[in-house]
């Protein structure tokens, strides 16, 4: 009787303490995985920026950031600098629930170097976070991100949880206004 009072122990004991043993805190089960797709943590990626100077999205960390792939032959892409401009104008210094401040990372695929630096100049794309590998469709980052059409954007929180894609127009600003901290 005492064996089997033992064992009958032993096998509770497993069927509780098992299932426990096995599962995963609360935050490993909420971190996000590396992935493209919304709610994924987006990959990083480093590359020269027009002036030589090495920049890495994960530079950006603590600021929402809009990775925005484009090109100065891009006529979509010019088309919608504009916006982008205005919506640095407006957020680059407001303070987010997950944040402060506001970023673009220009991803330019151009292969002409000369080419590029006349677009950033004549679109007023002012901010410092401009890079290229001058690879063109081969670009580095844009392959990493699957990239296979332009304009393309994806917009960023301050932990690098890609947010949501391809944002124009609108839609951008309507987005970016959700995520800004409102006083009361």
């Amino acid at each position: 009787m005492k064996n089997i009072y033992s064992i009958l122990i032993l096998a509770v004991s497993i069927i509780i303490v098992n299932p426990l043993l096995s599962q995963k805190s609360g935050k490993e089960l909420s971190e996000p995985v590396t992935g493209i797709e919304v709610g994924n943590l987006a990959p990083d990626f480093t590359m020269e920026n027009h002036k030589g100077k090495t920049i890495s999205l994960s530079d950006l960390k603590g600021k929402v950031v809009l990775i925005d792939f484009w090109a100065s032959w891009c006529r979509p892409c010019r088309k919608e600098n504009p916006n982008v401009v205005a919506a640095y104008n407006k957020y680059s210094k407001a303070k987010f629930k997950n944040g402060k401040g506001f970023e673009v990372l220009g991803v330019s695929l151009d292969n002409r170097k000369e080419n590029w630096i006349k677009a950033i100049e004549k679109d007023n794309l002012y901010w410092d976070n401009h890079v290229s590998d001058l690879k063109g469709w081969k670009n580095a980052a844009a392959a990493q991100y699957k990239v296979f059409s332009i304009p393309t954007n994806v917009l960023i929180d301050a932990d690098g949880v890609i947010l949501a894609k391809n944002l124009r127009g609108k839609d951008l600003h309507m987005s970016l206004d959700k995520l800004v901290t409102k006083f009361k």
